[in-house]
């Protein structure tokens, strides 16, 4: 795994758990920033997958 991956996963991680842990203090922004990581993990790993893809066409 290179650096940039990890990094995107550490980032999530802390994210998750930063709002789980003050739901009780974020009140309504809880659901969107929750949608915002979730849309944030789905293109990251769509961009990994991008990456991935091999150059010739079928």
């Amino acid at each position: 795994m290179n650096i940039k991956t990890l990094l995107t996963l550490l980032v999530v991680l802390l994210g998750a758990w930063s709002i789980f842990h003050f739901k009780a203090q974020l009140g309504m922004l809880v659901l969107p920033l929750f949608f915002g990581l979730v849309l944030f993990v789905t293109l990251r790993l769509y961009r990994l997958m991008e990456k991935d893809e091999p150059n010739g066409k079928d």
